[in-house]
Order: structure tokens, then sequence, then C-alpha cells
């Protein structure tokens, strides 16, 4: 495979999305050897959320032939890498690295950061007459808020702005802790398979002030 791992719509070449250098290689090849049919599963790597200003991530195996035409898939017979297509904007540029740190473990050192959010937070709905805010408002209305509307929760657009969509949770989904669940698996699969010019959705509610919030403060 080398080092990089580029998008690959299915194997095809492109630009590089993710590197892997030689230890994580090595790290990832020794612990496939140890899963069942483990020539038939690729590296798997995904954006699944925020925390505290950096995206997080989920690093498993998959049978390689499950990944979706608009997938990145690259590396070599002895190793494939799959990146969903959701994250691939996220993840371009960054790197799987081997970190000694503490008990040791796969690191992904990314130069892309989620966008803020604080600037949203209080922030009223502004104009939202250009076309893909009408398409995603379209989406919200007929598909996501009558499904989430079923656990008392709403979804609100905020601001569209370089394809990222802004969006405010209220009713059951404030201070939920699945909150970040119905947005990465729900809401945001939803208006990307309606849309697929959305660079990332994010969430910019107030969760703390929600009915459950499970942003807490400190107990004195």
């Amino acid at each position: 495979m080398g080092d990089n791992a580029g998008p690959a719509g299915n194997g095809h070449n492109g630009p590089s999305v993710l590197s892997i250098t030689p230890a994580a290689r090595a790290v990832v090849l020794d612990a496939r050897a140890e899963e069942a049919d483990a020539e038939r599963l690729a590296l798997w790597v995904e954006v699944t959320g925020s925390r505290d200003g950096a995206y997080t991530y989920d690093i498993y195996f998959q049978v390689a032939a499950d990944a979706a035409e608009s997938d990145v898939v690259a590396g070599s017979d002895d190793l494939r890498v799959v990146v969903p297509q959701a994250s691939v904007a996220r993840l371009t540029g960054a790197r799987l690295d081997w970190s000694d740190d503490g008990d040791g473990g796969l690191v992904i050192v990314n130069p892309n950061t989620p966008p803020r959010t604080d600037a949203f937070a209080t922030r009223a709905p502004g104009d939202l007459s250009g076309e893909m805010a009408q398409q995603v408002l379209t989406v919200l209305e007929e598909q996501i808020n009558p499904s989430i509307a079923m656990h008392g929760g709403r979804a609100d657009l905020v601001a569209v702005e370089s394809g990222v969509v802004y969006l405010r949770l209220s009713g059951g989904c404030q201070g939920c802790g699945l909150a970040t669940v119905t947005l990465s698996q729900g809401i945001e699969v939803a208006l990307r398979d309606s849309l697929p010019d959305i660079v990332s959705v994010v969430d910019v509610t107030d969760h703390a002030s929600g009915v459950n919030p499970f942003y807490e403060p400190a107990k004195k």
C-alpha cells in the first residue's frame, strides 16, 4: 500500500486523503491477522463527531466489499483502507500514526478542525433563501422532523455556509445524551443522501439548557 491511502472511489487513483505511517500500518496488519477472514477485511476510518474543538473518530475492520461507490477506497492487495464519503473532506490531509504515549495506540493527526459553533449558538436563523438552504429546509420538514417528532424532538436550520449546515435541536433532542447519534447517524445521513454537496452538519444547540443536559457543571 505504501504510506498513502488516497481517495480512490472504489480503487481509482486520486489526490491523497489519509496517509499511514509504517509503524501504524504494521500495527494494523498485526491486529487484522487475528480477525476471522482477515484477507477480506479493510481498515475503515471515519469521523464520528467532534469534541473540544477536534474531530472524533472510529477505526475498525469491515469487509472491503461493503464500501459504497462514493466511499474512498485505497491501498494495496494486502491492506485496503476505506474512508466513508461523509468523512472524506474532514480527513483530507490527515495521517494515521502510532503513538508510544501511555499504553500506546493509533492516533490521527488531522489538519482539519470542526467549524466553530460559538458564533451560531445564540444566533437567530439568518437568510435562508439560498438554493441549498431551501433544499435543506425541505428535507427537514418532509423527512427529518416528522421522524424525530415521535420522540418530541425538532431540528431547525440556523445557517448554511460553504456547504456546512448548522442546525439547532430542540424539544426532546435538546440535552438528550443521544443527540450526537441522532445527528450523525440520522439527520446527517438523511441530508447527505438528498443533498450530496453538503460538506458536514454541525449541531449548535445549547444542550446544557436542555431537559436532560449531558453537559453538566462540575459538582462542588
